[in-house]
């Protein structure tokens, strides 16, 4: 198993950045493929980000490509998710997500095993 502790959120005006981090502890991190969701008020928790346990292949969804980069440093446990000309529909608190060796990465949060805490982000007009 792993625990997943995000940081790095807060509040940005439009067309500002952030760049959120997540810290893993437990055994054999770089087996994981790990996502970012995020879930609005109101809507349903939806998927952002999320690169492959080999660091090979990465998946964003539409509204953000272009404009967030995720990226993981294995040495360190950790995930990035680094967001560029937020927008204020980006605004929801964002979780990070690990899923152990899936065969597909999946954008369905219920497909993920493990889940942090949360973190806001906040983006002004």
């Amino acid at each position: 198993q792993v625990q997943l502790v995000e940081s790095g959120g807060g509040l940005v005006q439009a067309g500002g950045s952030l760049r959120l981090s997540c810290a893993a502890s437990g055994r054999a991190f770089g087996n994981y493929a790990m996502g970012w969701f995020r879930q609005a008020p109101g809507k349903e928790r939806e998927f952002v980000a999320a690169i492959s346990w080999s660091g090979g292949d990465t998946t964003y969804d539409d509204s953000v490509k272009g404009r967030f980069t995720i990226d993981r440093d294995d040495a360190r446990s950790m995930v990035f998710l680094q967001m560029n000309r937020l927008e204020p529909e980006d605004t929801a608190p964002y979780y990070c997500a690990a899923d152990y060796l899936p065969w597909t990465v999946q954008t369905n949060p219920a497909k993920w095993d493990f889940w942090g805490q949360g973190t806001q982000v906040t983006v002004s007009s």
